[in-house]
């Protein structure tokens, strides 16, 4: 049974693995969608690249907004919640499960509850 924690430095290397993998099928998808040169313009060395120097910016900035799903202690999914006061909105800002957990519901039962309590919070400002 899998568990919602916060994030610690030591799930890092666990959820930047995990998250390249999650998105694997996804960016085949993105590059045929949209014109090439938009593509190139945002992943100039590879989405792989952008994408770990754009979440491993989330992880060290800001831990504080990151739970971390984990089964038998190893980290199987994460959820980086903001808050936006002046709008009092809150927003999924990643979300990233492992594929071997797909499909199964985990990651939207588990976050959907402390998501909307985190959401709940921008609207008490």
């Amino acid at each position: 049974m899998h568990r919602i924690i916060s994030y610690a430095p030591e799930h890092r290397s666990a959820l930047l693995d995990l998250s390249l993998r999650a998105w694997e099928p996804v960016f085949p998808i993105v590059r045929n969608e949209v014109p090439g040169f938009v593509y190139s313009a945002f992943y100039p060395n590879g989405w792989r690249e952008r994408q770990l120097k754009d979440l491993s910016e989330v992880l060290d900035n800001e831990p504080e907004n990151v739970d971390v799903a984990v089964d038998e202690g190893r980290p199987i999914g994460w959820v980086c919640t903001r808050l936006h006061p002046d709008d009092k909105m809150g927003e999924v800002f990643v979300i990233a499960v492992d594929p071997d957990y797909q499909q199964r519901g985990s990651g939207v039962i588990s976050w959907s509850t402390r998501s909307l309590e985190f959401a709940r919070r921008a609207w008490q400002w």
